[in-house]
């Protein structure tokens, strides 16, 4: 019998930010895929539907990445 009662609890992460924001960037593969499925979607005028979850995801990915480089400035004006 699956349990159902309710459970809460708080989870705290500490990320250690790189001091080189440089390093905070999409890899190579995934920056070359987006602009692959960004180029199909402008020859053929869509993609399909994995292809559109996938570029999602892809800029899903770049979205956290450019929040944790805001995040790693902000740490560092206010260090």
């Amino acid at each position: 019998m699956p349990y159902c009662g309710t459970m809460s609890s708080t989870v705290q992460l500490t990320v250690h930010m790189p001091t080189d924001l440089a390093e905070l960037s999409l890899p190579k593969a995934l920056d070359d895929r987006l602009q692959h499925l960004l180029d199909e979607q402008g020859r053929r005028g869509r993609l399909t539907a994995a292809e559109k979850r996938e570029a999602e995801a892809i800029a899903q990915i770049a979205s956290t990445l450019t929040i944790l480089k805001l995040g790693a400035q902000v740490q560092s004006i206010n260090s």
